[in-house]
């Protein structure tokens, strides 16, 4: 099997997350930025955080999936709940995350033993992994 891949090309413009706005080049993702009311700003628009937080926990549900399917453990629900927190010391910013697992059919151990191999699967860990501090949770529903 070739190869294959996708670039996605968004761009940013105006004041950034102050006011700006993202645009895909295919159109369909087009949104306005805000700072979030819990850092001073006005709210009422996408940030950063939340679009990464959107990619992540979308990419980590097909992971915890073919984690599932690779051990021919049978899942009916999944949710995938990201929170991605920007940190701000002085000029200093950073991030972390936590990726709330909530997995049925499966006991505890075979759920912690999903989000553990999900988490070397997904790109967003890999691209994330000891660059910030990532907290698994796993929840048998």
């Amino acid at each position: 099997m070739a190869d294959s891949q996708y670039t996605a090309t968004v761009r940013a413009t105006g004041e950034g997350r102050n006011g700006g706005r993202v645009a895909s080049d295919d159109g369909v993702l087009d949104a306005g930025l805000a700072v979030p009311k819990e850092l001073g700003g006005a709210g009422g628009a996408t940030n950063p955080e939340q679009l990464l937080a959107a990619g992540w926990a979308a990419c980590f549900l097909g992971a915890v999936r073919r984690a599932a399917s690779e051990r021919t453990v049978r899942v009916r629900e999944l949710a995938i709940t990201a929170e991605v927190t920007l940190h701000h010391r002085g000029d200093d910013f950073s991030l972390s995350a936590a990726l709330n697992v909530d997995i049925s059919d499966v006991d505890q151990r075979t759920a912690d033993e999903l989000v553990a191999a999900a988490h070397t699967i997904c790109p967003y860990s890999k691209a994330t992994r000891d660059n910030i501090p990532v907290t698994l949770n796993a929840t048998v529903a």
